[in-house]
């Protein structure tokens, strides 16, 4: 996660308020890179994480005027994105609560491994906690999936989700001790 200048950024969002298209032009450069990796994770689609880009934008521009706290702009764009990523695969039915789709890899291990044994254990094991997290709640599942996979900060994932910090807390709480039970009986 980019570490941003939240007053600098607060300071083109007021000059993007007052019409200054090279300030809103600036603040896209900022934050592409992060808006892009964040639809990339979530979306696991290089297309479609191009057209949440785009729409996230289209819209950021369109609503610019209304945000109150400019150095909050990082924290909005997040929403605005998490919201367009979730109808996108709402729409081409990709939730990873979906029973037609695959959830997210949630361990995912990119090397060539010489042992086969290594290999299906490593695989059942990603299964099972796929599986796992498919039963979990929805909110639960999400707050997950931005914790662990988008690596986004507690307050990022509140602001996405329009909840409280402690709410946010107590799904990743709930989420992690009911995974750990599912798991746990799966074993035995």
């Amino acid at each position: 996660m980019p570490d941003f200048n939240h007053t600098y950024i607060g300071s083109l969002v007021t000059r993007s308020q007052a019409n200054d298209s090279d300030a809103f032009a600036e603040l896209y450069a900022l934050t592409y890179r992060h808006i892009y990796n964040y639809a990339g994770h979530y979306l696991r689609d290089s297309f479609l994480a191009q057209d949440a880009v785009q729409e996230t934008y289209i819209s950021a521009l369109k609503n610019i005027a209304s945000i109150k706290d400019p150095s909050l702009f990082i924290a909005w764009l997040n929403q605005i994105c998490f919201h367009i990523c979730f109808d996108i695969c709402k729409k081409n039915n990709q939730c990873y609560g979906s029973t037609d789709s695959e959830l997210i890899e949630i361990i995912r291990d990119e090397r060539i491994d010489h042992n086969p044994e290594d290999k299906f254990e490593k695989k059942a094991e990603t299964e099972s906690i796929q599986k796992a997290i498919r039963l979990l709640p929805f909110n639960e599942q999400q707050v997950i999936v931005m914790r662990y996979y988008n690596e986004m900060k507690l307050e990022e994932i509140a602001s996405a989700l329009q909840c409280s910090r402690s709410s946010v807390k107590r799904y990743l709480t709930h989420g992690r001790d009911r995974l750990e039970e599912m798991l746990r009986k799966e074993e035995s």
